[in-house]
């Protein structure tokens, strides 16, 4: 069975991230992983990583100005898009984080297209000498309307015409069982790019015990491929995360 991160920009949000990480520890999660950090100290989260024992597994670029969700395919911010890389880049070595979630934001087209894949590029070489790896996600198109990356097709073409070998697909089970579905057949195909793995129900985004999704299949299956990595419980508490915790140890 796969061990699990705590994504704390969902779970715990009423406490510090440094209280929130002692809080997941504390809980049993063996993993944390968060969204937006950078108001907080990063020492203080080193800190609290260093008491638990606990990794934070990633964390996102920035989302940019008020009504921006990334920066990373908008044409013509380029300069904006690789300075909230630096600053996550510089955050994840100052914590020890292994992963950073480059964020493409609402665009379209061929020119966001390139765009993209010119500041992955970046993102990809300013990672590799401190063995970051660089993420992309596929948001559905029901959270996230105009998000420029909503298929786990489009995030392969783009994976592999980058051509790095630190860039690698972040498989959010929620969001790609509400866009394409399959998601046993699509794990198996998608693994060797794959670099992290969420969870959430569907169609709610609540704790992995009900919905469209049969985790208990999802779990086994990832032990038949051979995961071992934590899968990143990224979910929307229905009440207090407290209370909903009883699917962990389920």
């Amino acid at each position: 069975m796969p061990k699990f991160s705590a994504n704390l920009g969902f779970l715990w949000t009423e406490l510090s991230l440094p209280d929130a990480i002692r809080a997941a520890h504390q809980a049993g999660f063996k993993a944390v992983e968060c969204h937006w950090p950078y108001d907080t100290d990063p020492d203080a989260i080193k800190t609290a990583l260093t008491e638990t024992g606990l990794t934070m597994l990633g964390l996102n670029t920035s989302r940019g100005q008020a009504g921006e969700n990334g920066l990373a395919a908008l044409p013509l911010r380029e300069t904006d898009a690789r300075a909230a890389i630096d600053q996550a880049i510089t955050y994840a070595v100052k914590i020890g984080a292994p992963n950073v979630h480059v964020m493409a934001g609402f665009a379209k087209g061929p020119q966001a297209e390139a765009t993209f894949k010119a500041n992955l590029q970046y993102a990809c070489m300013q990672a590799a000498p401190h063995a970051i790896t660089i993420l992309i996600e596929p948001l559905n198109r029901y959270d996230a309307p105009g998000y420029f990356l909503s298929t786990s097709a489009h995030a392969k073409t783009i994976i592999e015409a980058v051509n790095q070998p630190n860039l690698k697909l972040m498989f959010d089970c929620y969001h790609l069982q509400i866009m394409e579905g399959d998601i046993t057949r699509r794990l198996t195909d998608l693994m060797p790019i794959i670099g992290h793995i969420q969870i959430a129900s569907v169609p709610d985004r609540a704790e992995p015990d009900h919905g469209e999704l049969d985790h208990h299949h999802l779990f086994a299956h990832l032990d038949a491929l051979g995961y071992d990595r934590p899968v990143g419980a990224e979910y929307k508490p229905k009440s207090t995360t407290e209370k909903g915790l009883g699917w962990l140890p389920r």
